[in-house]
C-alpha cells in the first residue's frame, strides 16, 4: 500500500508565462506520473485501457460524450480523466487507526489536498455526540442509527438528501424514490450550483432543459461558439471533437475572460502532429470579454443580425423556421433594437468591430452550435444570458437540424443522469404521476429545498438531518463560514463517500461516514456481478462496469446502502422491493423503464454498444412550451460592475484539480506552480490599484449585508484577465461568495461575479 504524504505541501510559488497550447506529450507524462504515484502499473493499465470503452469503466470525471463504438481510440481518455480514475483507484487506505490518531478538529485544519491524499475509506465510522473522534461502527448499527434519526423527525422536510454527479442512475433513482416515499422533495444536487441557470432558461424557451446536440453535430458544424468554458482543463476530450470539426472546415469562436491554453491550440497526443508538430489551432477568433458580458454580446450580435436582414430582406433570418416553430419574434425584435451600443460595449469591453466580425462569421455559416459552461451560468443574469443564446440560434433556424443547436457542457459525469432519474427538488407532476402509478404511493407535490435554501434551513434549525451521497457539499457550497456553521447546527449528518474530504470534518453533532464502492470496482451482489448506467452531456445513457477488487471487504455499493437504509427507515411502507433492488440492479432498471420517458426496455437496450440516446423533442421539431413553440424572449440589458477601487472576482479550477479536490498545488497551463493562494490580476489593474507582483493581499468581499468575508494572505500574480476582473481558485475562495448572491430565477450561486477589494496583508509576528 502506498503511503500518503506525512505533511502538508510547501507553499512556494513560482510563476512562468501561461501556456499557449494544451495536451501533447506533457499531458501523457503528467497523467502517468500521477497515476503511478497513486496505484500500481497493473491497476493503472486496467483502468486506463478499459476507460470509456464499450463494457468498460465510464470516466468518473466530466460528462463529455464518447465517440461511437468502432471509432474510439485504445486510449479514450484525457489527462485529467486518467488522474481522476486513478485517484479513486489509489492503493492508499484509511483505517480505524487513522481516526484514532487524528481528531475531527485536527482534520478540519488540513487542506483539501492533504485529506484527499490519505486514500480510500474502508469501514463505516461514527462520530458520537460530544466526541471529537470518529470510531468504527457496524453497517447494521450505522444504518439503524440513521434510520432511527429519520423516523423521529417531526416532519420529513426536516431531512435533506444531497447528491453529486458521481452517483449512478440506479443509485440516484433509489435515492429520490426513498426520499419521496419518506415524504419530502428536499433533493438538492450539484446542478443547483453549476448549470441550474441553463436548465431554467432552456425549459422556459424550448420546453426541455437539456442540450440538443450530439457529438456528430459538433463534428459537422460550420461555426462553434465556446462561451465561458475552459475545455483544456475541465473537459479536455472536447478538444478532440473540436479538432475533428476543424478538419471538416468548422470555425471556432472562443469567448472568455481569460486566454485559456485549450482555447488556443491543441496538440493531440494520439496523433503525430500532436507529438512532433504544432497541433491544431482551436479558436479562429478569441473575444477577450469582460466578466458577465456574454448577455450584452449576444444582444449586440442579435441586433446586428436584425439590421443585416433590414439591409437585405429575406437573406439573413430563417423566416420559415421562425413562422412555423417560434412565438414572440416581433416583440423580441422590437426590444432587441432598443439595446444601446454604448451599453453593449461597456458591458463586454469589446469593440463594435469585433462583434461585427462575429456577425460576418455567422452569416457565412449554415450550421451553428453554441457551447457554454459556468462562465455563463454562474452570473446573476445567467438565465437571461442563456435565453439570449436561444434567441440567437432561433433567428437563423439553428435548432433541430444536424450540426446546430444548444450545448451546455456539464462538468460531472452523471449530473444530467441524476436529474433524469428524479434528483431535483422541483420535478414536474408528470414524473411524480409516473412514480405514483408505478409504485402505488402519493409522492409529495410541494417543491423541496435546493442547495442554497437547504443551507439556510440548516442554519435556521428547520433541517436537522443531512445525507450526502458522494460529493463534498461543504466545499462546493458558497459562503463557506455560513455553510459550515449551518452544517454544524444539524443534529445528524451522514456522507456516502469513497474518500475523505472537508465535509467529513464539518459535521453534525452525530455524524456517519459510510464508505462505498467506487465506479472502478467490481460490484457483486446476490445475483452476481452488477453494472451501473450513466448519462453524458449529450443525453446518451450507457453502461459502466467496475474492474478492480474493492478497496475493502467492508465496502457497500451506493445502491446497497440506500436500499438497506430504506428497509430500516420505511418499515415496509409502500411495499417497494428494496431487497430485490439491492440483489439485482436490473430490477431497478425495469422500474425506471416504466417511469422515465425514452428508457423503455432499458435493460435490453442499454447493453448494446453505445447504449441509448434519449430523445430530445427539439430535434423532432417539438417544443413542449405552453404554446407548443420555441419562445423568443426579451431580456433587459444587464452588466456586472464593481465600485472604484474594486474588482470583479471569478472563482475557477486549476488544471490539476477535479471539482473541489486539487491533485497538486500546480496550475500548469496558467504557469502557476507551488501555491493555490494566488489572485490573478490584469497588469493595468495592478498599476491602477498600486499593486505589485508577488504582493501579499487579503481578498475582501463586498456585499449588501456588511458581513466581512475575507480570504487571507494571497499573492498577486499578473495575468491577462479581462480589465477590471480578477480570478482565484475554488473552493478556497468560496468563503467570499455570499449565500444570497444568486442568479435570478435559478437561485444558482454567482461565483463569476464577486465584488472584492484587495487589501495588503498585515503580518503578525510572534513576540514570544
Amino acid at each position: 500500500m502506498k503511503k500518503p504524504p506525512s505533511h502538508e505541501p510547501d507553499d512556494e510559488l513560482s510563476v512562468t508565462p501561461p501556456k499557449k497550447w494544451a495536451a501533447g506529450v506533457p499531458a501523457v507524462t503528467h497523467a502517468l506520473e500521477y497515476s503511478l504515484e497513486e496505484t500500481s502499473v497493473r491497476r493503472t493499465g486496467t483502468t486506463l485501457l478499459t476507460m470509456n470503452q464499450v463494457g468498460g469503466i465510464d470516466c468518473p470525471g466530466c460528462a463529455w460524450a464518447d465517440p461511437s463504438p468502432g471509432h474510439r481510440h485504445l486510449n479514450e481518455y484525457c489527462e485529467n480523466g486518467a488522474k481522476h480514475i486513478n485517484d479513486e483507484a489509489t492503493t492508499r487506505r484509511i483505517t480505524a487507526d487513522f481516526f484514532r490518531r487524528h481528531s475531527v478538529s485536527e482534520l478540519g485544519k488540513r487542506s483539501d489536498l492533504w485529506l484527499n491524499q490519505q486514500g480510500r475509506l474502508t469501514e463505516p465510522m461514527v462520530k458520537r455526540d460530544g466526541s471529537d473522534h470518529y470510531e468504527p461502527i457496524s453497517w447494521h448499527d450505522a444504518l439503524g442509527l440513521l434510520a432511527e434519526e429519520l423516523r423521529t423527525l417531526d416532519s420529513p422536510d426536516e431531512a435533506v438528501f444531497y447528491t453529486s454527479g458521481r452517483v449512478s442512475n440506479e443509485a440516484a433513482f433509489l435515492l429520490q424514490l426513498f426520499a419521496r416515499v419518506f415524504g419530502t422533495n428536499n433533493l438538492p444536487d450539484c446542478s443547483n450550483m453549476c448549470h441550474e441557470s441553463s436548465g431554467f432558461a432552456l425549459h422556459e424557451t424550448l420546453g426541455t432543459g437539456k442540450g440538443s446536440v450530439s457529438l456528430e453535430d459538433i463534428h459537422h458544424a460550420d461555426l462553434i461558439f465556446l462561451v465561458g468554458q475552459n475545455p483544456g482543463t475541465n473537459h479536455p476530450r472536447q478538444l478532440s471533437a473540436l479538432e475533428e470539426a476543424k478538419g471538416n472546415g468548422a470555425r471556432v469562436i472562443a469567448v472568455n475572460t481569460l486566454p485559456e491554453a485549450g482555447l488556443l491550440r491543441f496538440k493531440n497526443p494520439q496523433k503525430a502532429r500532436g507529438v512532433v508538430g504544432d497541433g491544431v489551432q482551436i479558436a479562429d477568433r478569441f473575444l477577450h470579454i469582460r466578466s458577465g458580458g456574454d448577455l450584452a454580446m449576444f444582444q449586440g450580435l442579435n441586433r446586428l443580425l436584425l439590421e443585416a436582414e433590414d439591409a437585405q430582406p429575406g437573406t439573413v433570418l430563417d423566416h420559415e423556421f421562425i413562422r412555423s416553430n417560434t412565438s414572440g419574434f416581433e416583440e423580441f425584435a422590437r426590444h432587441a433594437r432598443t439595446v444601446a451600443w454604448e451599453d453593449i460595449l461597456t458591458a463586454t469591453d469589446l469593440t463594435r468591430e469585433e462583434i461585427e466580425a462575429v456577425r460576418d462569421e455567422v452569416l457565412r455559416s449554415k450550421r451553428v452550435i453554441v457551447c457554454w459552461a459556468m462562465g455563463v451560468t454562474q452570473q446573476k443574469h445567467g438565465v437571461p444570458t442563456v435565453r439570449e443564446i436561444v434567441n440567437f440560434l432561433l433567428l437563423r433556424g439553428n435548432l433541430g437540424k444536424a450540426g446546430a443547436g444548444t450545448c451546455p457542457v456539464r462538468g460531472h459525469s452523471n449530473v444530467q443522469g441524476d436529474r433524469t432519474m428524479g434528483i431535483w427538488e422541483q420535478m414536474p407532476d408528470s414524473f411524480l404521476d409516473a412514480l405514483e402509478q408505478e409504485f402505488g404511493f402519493e409522492p409529495p407535490r410541494a417543491h423541496g429545498l435546493d442547495s442554497v435554501n437547504s443551507i439556510k434551513a440548516m442554519q435556521e434549525g428547520r433541517v436537522k438531518v443531512f445525507l450526502g451521497v458522494a460529493g463534498n457539499f461543504v466545499r462546493a457550497a458558497p459562503d463557506s463560514t455560513y455553510t459550515e456553521n449551518a452544517m454544524r447546527r444539524c443534529g445528524f449528518t451522514a456522507h456516502i463517500s469513497t474518500k475523505l474530504n472537508r465535509s467529513h470534518t464539518v459535521c453534525g453533532r452525530t455524524a456517519l461516514i459510510l464508505p462505498t464502492l467506487g465506479r472502478t470496482e467490481l460490484d457483486t451482489q446476490a445475483t452476481g456481478e452488477q453494472f451501473v448506467t450513466v448519462e453524458n452531456s449529450m443525453s446518451e445513457v450507457h453502461t459502466s462496469y467496475g474492474r478492480l477488487k474493492p478497496a475493502s471487504k467492508l465496502l457497500l455499493s451506493e445502491v446497497a446502502i440506500l436500499a438497506r437504509l430504506a428497509v430500516r427507515t420505511l418499515d415496509g411502507k409502500g411495499g417497494i422491493p428494496w431487497e430485490q433492488f439491492e440483489a439485482d440492479y436490473g430490477a431497478i432498471r425495469d422500474r425506471i423503464s416504466n417511469v422515465v420517458p425514452g428508457l423503455h426496455h432499458f435493460n435490453r437496450r442499454v447493453i448494446r454498444p453505445g447504449g441509448i440516446r434519449l430523445p430530445n423533442p427539439v430535434n423532432e421539431g417539438i417544443y413542449p412550451t405552453p404554446v407548443g413553440k420555441a419562445l423568443f424572449s426579451c431580456n433587459a440589458w444587464e452588466m456586472s460592475s464593481a465600485p472604484e477601487g474594486h474588482l470583479l472576482l471569478q472563482t475557477l479550477r486549476s488544471h490539476d484539480q477535479w471539482n473541489t479536490i486539487p491533485y497538486t498545488e500546480n496550475d500548469r497551463y496558467r504557469g502557476i506552480r507551488g501555491s493555490r493562494r494566488v489572485v490573478m490580476v490584469n497588469p493595468q489593474d495592478m498599476d491602477r490599484l498600486g499593486l505589485a507582483e508577488g504582493q501579499r493581499v487579503d481578498l475582501v468581499s463586498v456585499w449588501a449585508d456588511d458581513v466581512l468575508r475575507r480570504a487571507e494572505d494571497y499573492k498577486v500574480v499578473p495575468y491577462p484577465t479581462s480589465a477590471g476582473c480578477a480570478a482565484a481558485y475554488y473552493p478556497e475562495t468560496n468563503v467570499l461568495l455570499p449565500l444570497d448572491s444568486v442568479a435570478v430565477t435559478s437561485n444558482q450561486p454567482t461565483a463569476k461575479g464577486i465584488v472584492v477589494r484587495l487589501e495588503p496583508t498585515v503580518s503578525v509576528k510572534s513576540t514570544s
